[in-house]
This record gives structure tokens, sequence and C-alpha cells, in this order.
């Protein structure tokens, strides 16, 4: 009866926070930043028709390279996964279309791959190694001709064969950049990210300079154009086009832009930055409004602001699909889930309303974790467990195997982890079945157990996870939400809620 009541609690709580957002969104005519919170880094954002489709930077997170899908840029929905196989962390990526097949290309163990497929929702083909090594963040670009090339970073062009997945000839330097004044507060000058756009004639890179971390006015969208793909190119007098000029600001290290038109041809760019003091978020996706210039440059009009609410695209609105909570009905795992480097779909089965979670490793360092992107400053993550052979099971909040808090139990013990430190312990009376639950208050984490679900205990103490960024763990990773068991047997988990309050 528990579980049954629990299920229809979450049942209506999804109801209620998808439907009632879907009529207030329907109704708004503005949009507030960021448009997909949490770590979505590197977008890259395609229009087919009346349908958009967006990726991302997937990083040590597999499956890799979750496609989205909007009709209005807004309200997006998980469409499923392009990367299925491991290799390496997975950096800033290109989706296009060309012809009637799509691609991602992107960087990855220190090469460029592609996986193609013939629509955004798959099946995408097995990753191909286009062997161009020394590179990061291909862009994609057509000439009138047909010809295809792919920008590099460094400023680098090589040409591509005309089915897309190898190149012909060697890489070229072909764009030095924009030089930004030296008494600006940057990471490094770090030319990389060039997306291409192909308008009246002119061939635009639109490019990331600055580096996309450290201080938090380092990054920027810079802008150059051409007569043909190879140059020679002009850097815009609106240079950058989009920039954080100083750390009283919300949104810092905005910067990685990608241009996209909506239905009545107004433009706009999708980007990424941090928010002040939530690192920990990672880089969110956020977009504004561009405006061309009579002499044919793009910038950002005046006035307008990531921290004011904005003017939405034009579009028939999307039903939200965003949310991270699991039920487990579905009889398969949700496009929420990711697993943090070892990716074995074998550990996971879904059945009778439950996950089985095979365990792996001796220790929490090498379980490689089962997680979803957390994506507001004040949340709580609750599951139910059922222990099942000699494990120890749990929640974390995870960045990475050295920056992490988690709560786990086994039969003897709840211990309350603090990096690699055992900080709170307290007997387990509740045995192999009980809830535990994380409450993430802007950044300040607390930790509780229950054993019926309705009744909670907090665990001692709190902690403090401000610093779990990519300025201290390095990475370019967050510090995200999940599921973990080691030892030998399986943890079963049910009634996974994730809620921002």
């Amino acid at each position: 009866m528990r579980n049954l009541y629990l299920k229809t609690l979450l049942a209506g709580l999804l109801f209620f926070t998808l439907g009632s957002n879907s009529n207030a969104q329907t109704a708004a005519a503005t949009y507030n930043n960021p448009v997909l919170g949490g770590d979505y880094p590197d977008p890259s954002i395609l229009r087919v028709g009346k349908d958009y489709y967006m990726t991302h930077s997937s990083f040590e997170y597999y499956p890799g390279l979750l496609v989205w899908h909007s009709t209005d840029m807004i309200h997006w929905k998980r469409l499923g996964y392009a990367l299925h196989k491991y290799v390496g962390s997975v950096w800033a990526p290109d989706l296009i279309k060309h012809g009637d097949k799509y691609y991602i290309y992107f960087p990855a163990g220190k090469k460029i791959w592609v996986v193609t497929a013939s629509s955004p929702a798959g099946p995408w083909s097995d990753p191909i190694d286009m062997n161009l090594s020394g590179f990061i963040d291909p862009g994609h670009v057509t000439d009138s001709a047909g010809n295809r090339y792919l920008y590099l970073s460094k400023g680098y062009t090589v040409r591509l064969s005309k089915d897309g997945v190898s190149t012909v000839g060697n890489p070229e330097k072909t764009y030095d950049g924009w030089q930004f004044p030296s008494e600006w507060s940057t990471e490094c000058f770090c030319l990389e990210s060039p997306k291409s756009t192909v308008r009246n004639g002119y061939f635009y890179q639109t490019v990331a300079e600055g580096g996309t971390a450290g201080p938090a006015t380092a990054h920027m969208v810079v802008s150059a154009r051409a007569r043909t793909p190879f140059g020679p190119w002009e850097n815009s007098p609106y240079n950058p086009v989009v920039h954080t000029k100083s750390r009283n600001e919300r949104w810092w290290n905005q910067g990685h832009g990608t241009l996209v038109d909506d239905v009545n041809g107004n433009w706009w760019i999708v980007y990424h930055a941090y928010e002040k003091y939530f690192q920990t978020l990672g880089r969110q996706t956020l977009m504004l409004p561009v405006e061309w210039t009579k002499d044919h440059w793009f910038r950002v009009p005046a006035g307008v602001s990531p921290q004011e609410a904005l003017k939405k695209p034009a579009g028939a609105v999307s039903a939200d699909g965003t949310s991270l909570s699991d039920n487990f009905d579905a009889g398969q795992l949700g496009l929420q889930w990711q697993f943090f480097k070892d990716y074995d779909p074998g550990r996971v089965s879904v059945k009778n309303g439950k996950l089985h979670f095979r365990a792996k490793g001796a220790s929490f360092d090498n379980s490689s974790p089962l997680l979803v992107n957390a994506g507001h400053r004040r949340y709580e993550v609750q599951v139910e467990y059922t222990l099942s052979g000699e494990v120890t099971a749990g929640l974390s909040l995870f960045y990475n195997e050295k920056g992490n808090v988690r709560v786990s139990a086994d039969t003897a013990m709840f211990i309350v982890f603090n990096q690699q430190s055992a900080k709170i312990r307290a007997p387990n009376k509740q045995g192999r079945h009980g809830w535990l639950k994380i409450r993430n208050d802007e950044n300040e984490v607390s930790f509780y157990k229950s054993a019926d679900g309705s009744k909670w205990e907090k665990i001692e103490r709190s902690m403090d996870v401000t610093g779990f960024n990519h300025n201290v763990f390095y990475g370019f990773m967050s510090l995200r939400a999940g599921l973990f068991v080691f030892g030998n047997g399986e943890a079963v988990f049910d009634n996974f809620i994730y809620k921002p309050f």
C-alpha cells in the first residue's frame, strides 16, 4: 500500500509540474534564462522546418550526446542519445543536417569523431574516427557548390569528403581570431568552438575565446566573416558579441554561441554560462535575440540582458520534458539517467516498477554511479531502497570520484561522506529497506533517513558544496544527483523523486 501511495503521489507531482507549467507557459509571451537549467554546455542547435534540435557536450557522462527536441526553443524534451560507445570525454559537438542525413561532429579522446543518422531520434551510427588529432570543437560548413568543410580549434579548416565522414587533405590555418584587450581578465586566448552560419553571401564563424572557466569575465562569443570558407576573415566591429563584463553580473563566463533563426525569420544566439555562486550547476544553456545590421553583421540589441524577461521566439509551444523524477514504471531506464565514465547498461534492469542496480567495485570510488543533471539552486532528491546481498547503496551529489557528498546505507550503518572522509555514522535500525533523502539548499546540503518515506530524521550535520566545480576539481562537469551501489549483489530502487523548492 505504501508503495502504491508513493507512486500515485509521484505521478500527481509529475502531472502537476508538467501540466500547470504548460498552461502557464502557453499564455506567456516571454521567457527567462536559462532555457535549460543545469549542466548543458556548448550548445549546438539546429532548426528543421518547425522543429528545433539541440545537443551539448556530455563529457564523462554516458550514454552521451543527448539530443533534445522543441518547437519553440524554450520548452525542451529529451529525444534520445547519439553515443552509446565510450570514446573518452565528449566535448563541444556540432549537430547539423546535410541532405537527408544528420551528423554530429565532436571531439573525444584527443580525436575528432562523427556519428550519423537518418533522424535526430536515431538510431545513430557507431562513432567514426576521422583521423584528426590535435584539434577540438569541429564546426561543419558547406559552400554553394556543395563542398564540405570542418572549422577546427585554433583557426584551422579542413575539407571533408562528400559523405562527410572523412577528410581530404590536411587542416590549414585560416583564421587568427579576434585579439581582445590584454588588460581583460581571462583564462587564456583559447580560440575554439567555431560554428558556421552562411547568409547573404557571407560565411560567418561564431567562435569562443578567453577560456571557458577561470575568472568570471574570461569567456566570450566572437564573430568574423568572409566571402569563402577559407577567408580572408574580417572580425566583427561588435566583438565580443556576448561577454560577461563584470563579476557583479548574474551570469559568468558567457560564451560558446550558436546562431539559429526561428520560423518567422528572427535570429537568436544560444550559448552557455555559469550562474554566479552556483558553478556547481555547471554551464547552463542561455539564449538571447540577435539583430542583423544594414552592413550584414549580427549583434545583441542594445539594452538586452540575459538577466531580464525576454520576448519568446516564434513557434508552437512545446510540452516540457525536463523532469528528473522516475517511478520506474516505464519498463526501461529513463533518458534523464547517465552513468559516470563506465557505461555498462547491463548493470541495470527495470521491471515491476523498480530499478535493479547491480553493484560495481569494492568502494564508492569505482562504483560508477547513475546520475541525473540537477538544474536548480534548491532541490530535494529522495529514493526508496532495498538491499540485496552484501552491498552498500545510497544517494550522492557527485562531481567526480574526489569531489562528492553522499549518504550510504548497509545492513549495519548509515554513513555520510564528504569527499573521501566519513563524517557521520549512525546505526541502521531499519534493516535492508528504507528511504534516503538529500536536501540541497543553495549549496548547503543536509541528509535524511526514513523507515516509511513519510517521517524523516535528519542525520546530524550539514555540509557546504560551493567549491564542487571545475575551478577546483577540473573536468568541466557539475554536481549531479544520483544513485550508487557497490559490493556483492544489487540494490533495488523505487520512487526516485527530484523536487525543486
